[in-house]
């Protein structure tokens, strides 16, 4: 079914969202904030940006002890991960600064770091946070053959084990974006025309993808290759590792919010309607955890808060905390779910649990009334 034929009912249960952002604007004003980033914001992408340049630095430069360079590039994956997660996020959302520009510079961050904001923005902006687990639009719980994310893709064989093998593909999402996947994407993107989406065009889009490809290796590899002191094989078992800790960190924090018991994951009907409210179907189809950590928070860029984050996704993630307590007293007001883990490891525990049974049984039957 095309892309353009989806759509959600504008008419069931729509209530929700009009009160919900009554209150929402109302807090900001109350509280003379606005949506965007603060000094919270500021400090926090100065740490994360540092997290991974300055050990890069320091590999390049001064470090000649062995173990000392395989923490830096330990370092290098976390910092990796805290940009994806606390800086590049919000940016490419619109939601870091109201100067476009400055979203813009902070969104390249991910082409710095091997991947493509480009590519990025129609996955998650245009595709994700539209269809958030309609499967078949949403390329989050669309991992190919190798993994079942949704109880509507074809199972096979090999996927009752997928809730042991997961994690290490997990692993491996960023060797995937820093290879061949934005290549894949922006080729399958031009055919179904959502590269329009972005205001660009293909050629320019596709240009700067393999420019700042062949920078980010240059940089992160090839001069660590020639300046480290380590052995050559060292660095690039080193490079793995920075973008496997990076990838099993992500998928961590992203895949327990959506691939989850709670979630009912709509499916439209022939004329491509789907019966639910679009808000409606973000409480349906994502979950909290760890929200009560405050350090946990600050780390993953809020996204423990994946209720508030794809209600309000134009939002800076800062604001988030106070935001979830006016969310889920909305959300009982109207008799609808706020999904949340107390813990991040029972949040991996249910999300194992669900990869379980989405490796050994065909269809989940649930009774949700949206």
């Amino acid at each position: 079914m095309n892309i353009s034929q989806i759509r959600f009912d504008k008419e069931h249960n729509v209530e929700f969202y009009k009160t919900l952002q009554k209150r929402v604007r109302d807090y900001f004003k109350e509280n003379n904030i606005d949506r965007y980033g603060n000094w919270n914001m500021k400090i926090k992408t100065i740490f994360m940006l540092s997290l991974y340049i300055v050990p890069l630095v320091l590999i390049l430069t001064t470090l000649e002890n062995n173990l000392a360079i395989v923490f830096m590039w330990m370092l290098m994956g976390l910092g990796m991960a805290g940009i994806g997660l606390s800086v590049m996020h919000d940016a490419c959302h619109g939601a870091y600064s109201k100067r476009a520009w400055v979203n813009s510079v902070l969104g390249f961050t991910l082409n710095c770091l091997g991947g493509s904001d480009v590519t990025w923005r129609i996955q998650h902006n245009v595709l994700h946070h539209t269809y958030t687990n309609v499967t078949g639009m949403d390329e989050d719980i669309d991992p190919g053959k190798l993994m079942r994310f949704s109880p509507h893709a074809k199972r096979y064989k090999a996927h009752r084990f997928q809730h042991i093998y997961a994690w290490f593909f997990y692993g491996l999402m960023t060797i995937s974006w820093i290879t061949a996947k934005d290549f894949k994407q922006l080729a399958r993107y031009k055919k179904l025309g959502l590269t329009k989406t972005q205001q660009k065009s293909y050629n320019h889009m596709m240009t700067v993808t393999i420019i700042s490809k062949i920078m980010y290796y240059g940089v992160t590899l090839v001069l660590p290759l020639i300046l480290s002191p380590m052995v050559w094989w060292g660095t690039v078992l080193c490079f793995i590792m920075l973008h496997f800790i990076a990838g099993l960190t992500l998928g961590c924090i992203f895949q327990p919010a959506h691939v989850v018991p709670s979630s009912d994951y709509p499916m439209p009907d022939d004329s491509g309607n789907i019966k639910a409210d679009w808000a409606v179907n973000q409480l349906f189809n994502t979950a909290n955890f760890a929200q009560k950590s405050k350090w946990f928070t600050w780390f993953v860029g809020g996204l423990n808060h994946q209720v508030e984050h794809h209600l309000f996704p134009n939002i800076c993630h800062v604001h988030y905390t106070n935001l979830s307590h006016i969310v889920r007293k909305t959300a009982e007001e109207y008799n609808l779910p706020y999904n949340s883990q107390k813990t991040f490891f029972k949040a991996l525990k249910v999300h194992g649990q669900m990869l379980k049974a989405l490796g050994t049984q065909d269809e989940f039957e649930r009774d949700f009334h949206l």
